[in-house]
């Protein structure tokens, strides 16, 4: 599944996996694993903040001003521009800590993929491309990711019709072979 093979789909084509790069996908909002200051990082917070160029930002001070003056809450999902990015909007969520979120962990992972796609919905954002939320510095294990985000994705679009598609962008091939493996999406 190299990043010109065709993608894995699921629940009639609504979600595809694929290896890429999440900044360039023509989308109407790729979902950034963002920290809680919204103000950039490492990873693919720092990619999104880097392609998307400097408008990103000055919408992220803003909501840190008018909204989130402590930070966003994990779980919790906002919207901005996309800047420069091929996408028009970024909806950034705050994944949590593995390990440093105990036994909510499943919970707030699940938020934060049912929060931007409710986020979406209300904004009738009809196509989106998430990262593999949490599973870099924050530790969550992938093996684990993958069955919380297929049930989280599976639960959100079997009562919304307004998303027709939700892409899952990895950055590396064994990334999605680990996700191909462990995902509880429902066998076609």
């Amino acid at each position: 599944m190299s990043q010109t093979a065709t993608p894995h789909t699921f629940l009639n084509g609504r979600v595809s996996v694929l290896v890429g790069d999440l900044t360039q996908q023509r989308v109407v909002a790729v979902v950034n694993a963002a920290n809680a200051s919204l103000l950039g990082g490492g990873g693919v917070d720092g990619a999104i903040h880097r392609a998307g160029g400097p408008d990103i930002l000055v919408a992220c001070q803003e909501l840190r001003r008018t909204r989130y003056p402590d930070g966003l809450p994990t779980g919790e999902a906002v919207l901005t521009t996309a800047g420069r990015l091929p996408a028009r909007h970024v909806i950034h969520t705050v994944g949590p800590v593995y390990g440093a979120a105990g036994e909510r962990a499943v919970d707030l992972l699940t938020a934060c993929y049912r929060n931007s796609l409710s986020l979406a919905g209300q904004h009738k954002l009809t196509t989106l491309a998430f990262p593999a939320i949490s599973t870099g510095v924050y530790g969550y294990p992938r093996e684990e990711a993958a069955a919380v985000a297929s049930r989280a994705i599976a639960d959100f679009l079997a009562i919304d019709a307004t998303i027709t598609e939700v892409r899952l962008v990895f950055f590396a091939q064994q990334d999605a072979d680990v996700f191909m493996t462990y995902h509880a999406f429902p066998a076609a």
